[in-house]
Order: C-alpha cells, then structure tokens, then sequence
C-alpha cells in the first residue's frame, strides 16, 4: 500500500518509475554489502528519504564513477529520526554539522544524512519527494532526486577542491526533458545570477546543444542583468563567495571588510 502524502514513508503511485541508465562504481567493493543492507533499512521505515549524489547524476546521465559514499536526502524534520533508527539498530552516528549534515557507520563504511546544503540555502522540502522519480537501487525500490532538484543541490558546489559544473552540465544534457525551469528559477530566485553563471556555463561547453536551454529563461535572467546594470553600485561592500567556498573567500570578510551572507562590512565612498 502507498502513500501518497508526500511526508508518508511509502512511494507514492504517482511517483514515476526510470531506469537507471547507470551505476557509480565503489571505491571499496565490500562497502556494497553495507550499503545494500543500509538502503534495505531505510525503506522498511515510514521516513521519507531520497537517494541523491553520484548515484543519482549516474541515474540520469549514464556516467559512471568511483564513489566512496552513499548520500541520502531527507527533510530536517526526518534527520533525527533517521539517525536515531540507526543508532537503535547498532550503526554507529555522527552529527558532523547540525545545520546541514549528519553520518551512519558500520565498521569504515559510513553514508550521509543531509537536509540542507552547507551554505543554507537548499533546504529540502516537500516539493523534492513530490518530483522524485524512483527506481531500483541494490535490490530496494527507492526515490532519488529528481533533475531539477539535483541540478539545484549542485549549483553552489564550487570551490578549488571540488565544482559539479560538469555533473549540471550533463544533467542537463541528458534530462533537459525532464527538467521544471520554472521551478529552478523559483529556487534560485535570490541567486539567479548563479543560475545564468550554469546556464552560460553548459552554453560554451555545448554550442551544438545551446536549445537545450529555454529561451524565455535566458531572455528572462538577460533582461534582469540588463536592469542591474542601469542600476548604481551596492554602497555596502559585499563578498557571498563563501556561499560557494567557506575557505576560499575568508579573506574577504575578515580582512578586506567585505560583509559576507549576514553581517555588516565597510560602505564603498560616494
């Protein structure tokens, strides 16, 4: 029996079944055994949970990689319910950062729990179980995020030791179908800068697949860098570099008087 309340712990009917159209490979080969049993566990609960990262960039674009860990997206109400599941069933836990992430070990082997991203601006909610698709994974039926959503969890991942350009980008070309714009946009509203930065992105690495991207998105966040421009200069002085890179753009705020996601800086003359 379903559910189809997008907070039930059952798939819903209406959630879509794929076939994957690959698998990541893992870079320790008994860690399938760990996670086989993991994701069985999960969806025995009544907590919804998608299966996001690098198996679900594979799902979709048929890449296929070495990954060393098993991410698994939840709503923030649901984080403590899943470790407590966990911790009840023998695994041992870890609560890395309690405003984004969480892990589940057995022996060396570990997934993550996340409900956010690191930078707060990607808290998952409803609307990510509701547009999930679902397919099998290590003999489990199971959701995994959906196009949008993963493009969306990926776009602030940029820093000199990792970027997921290149995961958007084939994202895109593989599943530019199944993509909600409209919902992108919504998502990135606040930053929709970031989103023209990935859309310019996939049109220089693709020129021959530049349609993948709808022009009325295009025109839509040309047009709103046209007015910025007609606009003066912020007077406060602002770095949001560390929405991207903590490490990278420290500087900024503590040394150059940049104010960073909150805060205050030092106002710019004139």
């Amino acid at each position: 029996m379903t559910n189809d309340s997008p907070t039930g712990g059952a798939i819903p009917a209406s959630v879509p079944t794929i076939d994957a159209k690959a698998a990541p490979t893992l870079q320790h080969a008994e860690a399938e055994v760990f996670y086989t049993e993991a994701i069985r566990e999960l969806a025995a609960t009544d907590i919804p949970f998608l299966v996001a990262g690098t198996y679900a960039v594979s799902a979709y674009t048929g890449v296929t990689r070495q990954t060393k860990d098993l991410d698994i997206f939840c709503k923030a109400g649901d984080y403590a319910r899943i470790l407590a599941h966990f911790k009840q069933a023998g695994y041992a836990v870890e609560i890395v950062d309690d405003r984004w992430l969480g892990k589940v070990f057995k022996s060396t082997h570990f997934f993550d729990v996340i409900f956010a991203s690191a930078n707060g601006t990607m808290p998952v909610g409803d609307q990510w179980l509701e547009h999930a698709r679902q397919i099998e994974l290590l003999g489990s039926q199971v959701r995994i995020v959906g196009p949008t959503e993963l493009i969306w969890s990926k776009c602030f991942i940029q820093d000199r030791r990792r970027h997921d350009g290149a995961d958007i980008a084939h994202t895109i070309l593989k599943a530019q179908d199944q993509i909600d714009w409209h919902r992108l946009l919504s998502y990135l509203e606040v930053h929709w800068e970031v989103l023209l930065m990935q859309l310019l992105n996939f049109r220089w690495i693709y020129p021959s697949e530049r349609d993948h991207i709808p022009a009325w998105l295009l025109d839509e966040l040309l047009d709103r860098l046209a007015k910025q421009r007609e606009l003066p200069t912020p007077r406060m002085k602002i770095c949001r570099g560390r929405l991207l890179s903590p490490t990278d753009y420290e500087i900024d705020v503590k040394e150059w008087g940049f104010a960073g996601v909150g805060g205050t800086g030092e106002f710019r003359d004139g």
